[in-house]
């Protein structure tokens, strides 16, 4: 699924083309998404031309003159600026249609994305109690040193927990731990603050490299041009069972935790 790099691929690959834009209207040829669409949406919005474009975990704000469009892109929702229209594909579900002629057009084949509008995100139910940005100045490891001291979960679940940091997914939580060498089922309360503040360096190594590399396409995401990000090329031990560890050699074991597929190495990761 889009994780945080290929929201923020997408969000730069947008920012030019959206920012000025007003919005005419938004046309939705499927309300079922993973929360009802509002039928009210595209009159809560048009006439609003876009000044920013933002982030927050894996979500995209749309911010307008008056309100923000807020788009989650769900396990195979993608993006795409056109010009000038053309014929939908099955999976097009929205149309956000500018007085330029030009629209931003939504597919989401499994249909867990999600739009809505609001005044206020920061106080919006779906961002309120998201913790902090992997690349912002709270994150640390004293933080999460902090937050551990009673949590016995496991660190790749803690790691993805969005209350703690916002975002980070199941690719990159495997692909931080595997750097960091911190065993994904180790109690968070068990693990080091020299080992946390090395881990929240890996963890911004990792999330850096795959947003300068276009994001990670596995299966669905494409980037908001159509172009597939490429850094699965340069991927350490996600989707790699039974392939040779880069460090040791050993075969990288896989194995389910919360019905999340885990890669590691047995020797390099304690």
């Amino acid at each position: 699924m889009p994780e945080l790099p290929e929201v923020e691929t997408t969000r730069r690959g947008l920012v030019p083309l959206l920012i000025g834009e007003t919005i005419a209207s938004i046309f939705i040829r499927e309300h079922r998404l993973r929360w009802p669409v509002d039928p009210m949406l595209s009159d809560q919005i048009k006439h609003q031309t876009i000044v920013n474009l933002s982030r927050r975990a894996k979500y995209l704000l749309v911010e307008t003159t008056r309100g923000t469009l807020l788009m989650h892109l769900g396990m195979s929702g993608s993006l795409r600026y056109l010009e000038t229209p053309v014929l939908p594909s099955k999976h097009d579900h929205v149309d956000v249609i500018f007085s330029s002629g030009a629209l931003l057009r939504f597919n989401d084949p499994r249909r867990f994305g999600s739009l809505h509008y609001c005044l206020n995100p920061k106080s919006h139910w779906l961002l309120k109690d998201i913790g902090p940005e992997p690349f912002g100045s709270g994150f640390t490891g004293k933080y999460l040193w902090k937050i551990a001291r009673n949590r016995r979960v496991g660190i790749k679940q803690f790691l993805m927990n969005n209350r703690i940091v916002a975002g980070v997914g199941n690719i990159y939580a495997n692909e931080s731990l595997f750097k960091a060498g911190i065993h994904p089922t180790r109690p968070a309360n068990r693990i080091s603050l020299k080992r946390l503040d090395l881990l929240v360096e890996k963890v911004r190594q990792v999330l850096k490299a795959a947003i300068d590399k276009g994001g990670t396409t596995l299966q669905d995401f494409v980037k908001s041009d159509g172009q597939p990000g490429y850094f699965q090329l340069s991927l350490s031990v996600y989707g790699k069972e039974g392939r040779p560890c880069p460090n040791c050699n050993a075969p990288i074991k896989n194995r389910l935790i919360d019905q999340r597929s885990t890669y590691y190495c047995v020797y390099c990761q304690r």
